[in-house]
């Protein structure tokens, strides 16, 4: 039987996942990402498939976030017409986050051809419409965790609980028949242990071939007892020093509902008593709900709040919501004694960018940089030191105090990667995907090197590799880009 596996997003990047699986003839896409960063990383978003969609037979999807489920409904709009399983929740969180991608997608394209129609130039298209979305969501096919379902002629899949965000799922899937059978397992995006809200990520035991990300593979997070001592410190200094708004950018899904638990419960510890919390941001508003909808996938500690009535749940208590554009434009002119949480997490866009233009050139001002940042993005050159940034295409200077606080993240760092994978018995061969270069290579060399149990084979996966799956443990590859960073067996 005739097994492929090929990498076509999220190499050596960490966004625009996006990997074909071909079995017998049927092919299955783990993911369909949407690529950010840059302009110019945006626009590769408009490039034809690597693949024909007509040919796709189902997606599999690892979870909502937008770099996983950005392009289904370009994928739709191309001819994709088969299932698209997942689980439930994250097709109740792509349902709100496809919603508002759709409508960027349209205002952008509609400022873009105001534009080019001065000059005569050809309009464009918006890469998809909330037409397209509605037809992904009459196209999934939602599953539970543990539930083991058929996707094709010869591959099932399993989803387990990934830790990562509500939904967040580990992969499993068997592909062919007996005896020939081999088992492959694709990390999604890893989440920690021990954080707040979500269940840990499931270990999973038996694979041939395993399919992981490498976000942080260079670095370990601060403990997560640091980093609440972290964040009580920062709070504490802006109070004391009688300091001006506090700004966190923060992903719609997953990070704002984490910030607003913790706001519930370390309000007094933080003496956050004499600030006002403001959620603006319509799509985690619609999240939260879903968060706090969806219970039962929680950790027990989060769990204990159901019994409480739905106006003082943590999640929708501690925190004014701020939906109308109106009431995000009256926070503009208040400049001492707010925390705005807003999207987007990596200022490329949405409500924080409108902030920044108040805030940011103001000393007494502060900044909480608390998720990953793509190259390319403003909270990348923030982080990386810039002293100006351009919004709207005016330059801003960067005054405002800037804190980044690594500990919070969802991803699992180097440590916990390593944790994962040890999980696995028989050191199975494992691809390194959802990484930047230099992160991947510090980890692929951890994992031959320093973990207890090596990998029998290894590689960093690049664009367009494709490889064979009937010679596992071997990576035998069919179409490599480069062999540097295969490393032989052991």
């Amino acid at each position: 039987m005739h097994m492929t596996l090929q990498f076509f997003g999220a190499t050596e990047e960490v966004t625009g996942s996006c990997h074909l699986l071909t079995v017998n003839g049927q092919q299955v896409l783990l993911d369909c990402g949407l690529i950010q960063g840059s302009k110019a990383d945006a626009l590769r978003n408009h490039d034809p498939f690597p693949f024909d969609a007509t040919q796709i037979h189902a997606v599999v999807l690892s979870h909502a976030h937008i770099d996983h489920s950005g392009r289904l409904p370009y994928l739709i709009n191309q001819g994709f017409t088969g299932p698209i399983y997942t689980q439930k929740a994250t097709a109740q969180l792509c349902d709100v986050m496809l919603r508002d991608a759709a409508m960027l997608q349209e205002r952008d394209t509609d400022r873009q051809n105001k534009k080019r129609a001065k000059h005569d130039l050809a309009l464009l298209e918006p890469l998809f419409t909330e037409k397209d979305v509605d037809q992904v969501m009459a196209q999934f096919e939602v599953v539970d965790y543990g539930q083991r379902v058929q996707v094709a002629d010869a591959v099932e899949v399993c989803l387990s609980d990934a830790g990562h965000i509500l939904g967040s799922a580990v992969v499993e899937l068997w592909l062919g028949n007996k005896p020939e059978q081999k088992k492959l397992v694709f990390s999604g995006d890893l989440g920690r242990a021990g954080m707040p809200i979500l269940d840990d990520p499931t270990f999973i035991e038996q694979a041939d071939l395993v399919l992981m990300e490498s976000t942080y593979g260079d670095r370990t997070h601060r403990s997560w007892q640091d980093t609440l001592v972290e964040l009580k410190s920062i709070f504490k200094d802006t109070i004391h020093q009688s300091r001006g708004n506090i700004l966190i950018p923060a992903f719609s899904v997953g990070r704002a509902q984490e910030l607003l638990y913790l706001f519930h419960l370390y309000a007094k510890e933080w003496d956050l008593s004499g600030w006002r919390i403001c959620l603006d941001s319509p799509m985690a508003i619609k999240a939260t709900e879903i968060y706090v909808n969806n219970y039962p996938l929680m950790d027990d500690d989060f769990k204990r709040f159901t019994c409480l009535s739905p106006g003082k749940h943590p999640l929708l208590s501690c925190a004014e919501f701020i939906n109308s554009t109106e009431e995000s434009i009256e926070l503009n002119d208040i400049h001492k004694g707010l925390i705005i949480i807003a999207g987007s997490g990596m200022c490329n866009g949405g409500r924080i960018r409108n902030h920044f233009v108040h805030n940011l050139w103001r000393t007494e001002a502060d900044i909480i940089i608390c998720g990953f940042q793509a190259l390319g993005t403003p909270g990348r050159l923030l982080v990386d030191g810039a002293t100006e940034l351009t919004i709207h295409g005016q330059s801003f200077k960067v005054a405002a105090r800037l804190h980044t606080v690594g500990g919070l993240s969802a991803h699992a760092d180097q440590t916990e990667l390593l944790s994962w994978y040890q999980h696995f018995h028989q050191a199975p061969p494992v691809i390194l995907v959802h990484g930047e270069s230099k992160a991947q290579q510090v980890l692929i060399e951890a994992l031959n090197q320093h973990a207890t149990h090596k990998p029998k084979n290894s590689a960093i996966a690049q664009r367009g590799d494709c490889l064979d799956l009937n010679a596992l443990p071997e990576l035998v590859w069919l179409n490599k880009a480069s062999e540097s960073n295969e490393t032989p067996e052991t």
